[in-house]
């Protein structure tokens, strides 16, 4: 019988700015379970607002005392799922993702963002969020309805990479920030140690697709997730599936090569769920894939092909 884990908001349940294989184990979960957990925004003191608004005390302990390597981003893990083994696939059935913060921040920062030559005029914003209308209120008044997701849903990295920096996403999956990754979606990744090694963080409370600026809504998410060793399935980079579509995921410094390895893998699962030859699979993602730009602003690129199982 399935159980279900809850994991706090805590200095000693997260990571500041880091995916490591050799980091000690939150919790441990069999198969099939489910764990809920919650993450803090990305960023640090300065990305704090300065108008008196509540700040979490448990954000400000982790801000003070975790020591922060490689990126920006709190990271809650890793969980251990009991099972996994090297070479096995971790599926992740995101069952549930919601805002628990009454703010977020959004940011155009030094060098970073799709613009870093034109937009030196440097501005942290935080919009408020209005739980009740499940919204974010800009501070010239615009309403952007609320769409929380986590930018960072990873397993641990090979323990031969050593310390991988949270802001670079691989196969491993960790900072793809594809808002399509939220409750509804289930996203596959290889597993590269033993317990899969789950991890989960940079909540993010809406974000458009390419994350132009640097950031999305920045601000702490909540979410729960069913964690399930396949060992009938093998994938060699992150994939997913929504009720009616497929989902590939290319990451690349270049956004073509990006584009790529989404066709790429995209072809591949079509051809493993049906009869359809290369070709054909080919041909079928030219007539009804859309390519879509998951964001450029991560070192490696995102693009994120969407295809209507319907179709297959």
């Amino acid at each position: 019988m399935s159980k279900h884990v809850e994991i706090p908001a805590t200095a000693s349940n997260m990571v500041w700015g880091y995916l490591d294989a050799t980091t000690k184990p939150v919790a441990h979960v069999s198969s099939g379970d489910t764990v809920t957990l919650h993450s803090f925004p990305a960023g640090g003191l300065d990305s704090l607002p300065a108008d008196g608004r509540e700040v979490p005390a448990s954000y400000i302990t982790a801000l003070k005392t975790l020591q922060q390597a490689g990126g920006p981003h709190f990271i809650t893990g890793p969980v251990y799922v009991e099972g996994a083994k090297v070479g096995d696939t971790l599926q992740i059935d995101i069952l549930e993702a919601k805002c628990w913060m009454d703010w977020g921040f959004v940011a155009i920062l030094p060098l970073l963002g799709t613009l870093p030559e034109e937009f030196t005029d440097y501005e942290t914003i935080h919009p408020v969020i209005d739980h009740e209308k499940q919204v974010t209120i800009m501070p010239w008044g615009t309403e952007i309805p609320l769409d929380p997701f986590f930018g960072i849903i990873s397993v641990a990295p090979p323990k031969q990479w050593g310390r991988c920096g949270s802001p670079v996403p691989r196969s491993f999956g960790g900072n793809m920030d594809n808002k399509e990754l939220k409750p509804g979606t289930t996203l596959y990744l290889p597993v590269y140690n033993d317990g899969a090694l789950f991890f989960a963080g940079d909540g993010h409370g809406v974000q458009g697709d390419g994350e132009v600026c640097i950031t999305a809504l920045e601000t702490g998410v909540s979410g729960t997730f069913r964690l399930t060793v396949r060992k009938d399935l093998s994938v060699a980079y992150p994939f997913a599936e929504t009720e009616t579509h497929l989902m590939s995921i290319g990451l690349d410094e270049d956004l073509d090569d990006a584009a790529k390895q989404a066709v790429r893998e995209m072809v591949n699962h079509v051809c493993m769920r049906t009869n359809l030859t290369r070709n054909q699979a080919y041909m079928l993602c030219s007539l009804a894939g859309d390519l879509k730009v998951t964001q450029l602003v991560d070192g490696n690129k995102g693009i994120h092909m969407m295809l209507p199982k319907a179709l297959l």
